[in-house]
C-alpha cells in the first residue's frame, strides 16, 4: 500500500512539475506559440472594451482589434470580481494564465483578479 501511494505521489509531483508559468514574461506576438501553456503576456493594453452582447470585456493588447496581437478576456460572470477595467488602457499589464487560441488568435481567459496585474 505503502508502495502504491509513494508511486501516485511521485507522478503528481512530476505532473505539477509540468504545469507552472514561464517564469519571464513574454511578448504578445509570442503567445501563439504557447497555446496550451500556462505564461504570462506583458504588454500594453491598447482598448479595453465590452462586447455587443455584454458576455465578456476584452483587453486588446498590443493594438487595438482587429489588429491586436493578444486579448485578456474577462466573462461576465467574473467581471464583478474587478474594479475599473478601462483604467488599464494604455497601461502594462501581465496576464497569467493557459493560451488557448480562438478563431486562430491567443487569448487567455482571465477569472481571477491574481490573472491580471497593471504595472
Amino acid at each position: 500500500m505503502q508502495g502504491l501511494i509513494f508511486a501516485a505521489a511521485i507522478s503528481l509531483a512530476a505532473e505539477l512539475s509540468l504545469a507552472p508559468a514561464l517564469a519571464q514574461p513574454i511578448a504578445p506576438s509570442e503567445a501563439e506559440a504557447h497555446a496550451g501553456q500556462s505564461v504570462t503576456v506583458e504588454g500594453t493594453a491598447s482598448a479595453v472594451r465590452a462586447s455587443p452582447s455584454g458576455r465578456a470585456t476584452f483587453i486588446d493588447i498590443d493594438g487595438a482589434y482587429p489588429d491586436n496581437s493578444f486579448t485578456a478576456v474577462i466573462f461576465a460572470k467574473d467581471a464583478g470580481k474587478f474594479s475599473n477595467l478601462s483604467s488599464l488602457d494604455g497601461k502594462t499589464v501581465d496576464v497569467t494564465g493557459p493560451v488557448q487560441l480562438y478563431k486562430g488568435r491567443p487569448e487567455i481567459i482571465v477569472t481571477e483578479t491574481a490573472q491580471l496585474k497593471a504595472k
